[in-house]
């Protein structure tokens, strides 16, 4: 990679920058999810359970049962993944350091008028060896959908889209987030009919 011009440089850290923040805020969406739905999921059923103790012969008695049972079966789902839970958090801490270090070196290499960046090329190809080094690819799902949020919405990314230009369709909203709305849209009236033969909301 050596006798990048500035601009190319920029460019690559903006792209690094963005690779690495990423992954630290994946890494904290699977330690948020982990740590926080499953609790969620048994506040709330208690809460319904009592719902339900209070109003036995409501309607949605059914359906509300239904949806908890599928609730536990995701908290259950995400049980193998505790073990792992304070490794996410870690390397999510670590990962965040390097993309601090990566946004300094981006500002130095900005606000420099020198010719020739080959340390600053080795610097960051060090910072990167280390992020390949404590990466996790085995994250929870809708890790990715959350990280998307945490990375555009908490993180300082201004230098990184200078050189990305993101776009709010594009970049910002998962497109695999989009297409599971509408298999969830699409699946629900098929799941009624295909149990009680007759389509929700049609009389």
């Amino acid at each position: 990679m050596a006798g990048l011009g500035r601009n190319e440089l920029l460019k690559e850290l903006a792209t690094h920058g963005y690779n690495v923040g990423f992954g630290a805020k994946k890494s904290f969406a699977s330690y948020d999810i982990i740590s926080k739905v499953p609790g969620c999921i048994s506040l709330v059923g208690l809460i319904i359970g009592v719902g339900q103790l209070a109003y036995p012969n409501s309607p949605f008695n059914t359906g509300v049962s239904t949806v908890l049972v599928i609730a536990s079966i995701i908290g259950m789902a995400m049980a193998p993944f505790n073990n792992d839970k304070e490794n996410y958090n870690q390397r999510g801490v670590e990962m965040t350091r390097l993309f601090n270090k990566l946004r300094r070196l981006y500002l130095k290499v900005q606000g420099s008028s020198s010719a020739s960046f080959e340390a600053e090329e080795r610097e960051m190809e060090s910072i990167m060896n280390q992020y390949y080094d404590i990466t996790m690819s085995n994250q929870i799902f809708g890790s990715d959908w959350y990280a998307h949020y945490k990375f555009f919405r908490q993180m300082q990314i201004d230098w990184i889209d200078e050189q990305k230009r993101f776009k709010f369709w594009k970049d910002k909203v998962p497109t695999s987030f989009i297409w599971f709305i509408i298999v969830i849209i699409l699946a629900i009236p098929s799941w009624v009919y295909i149990f009680k033969g007759e389509l929700p909301f049609v009389s």
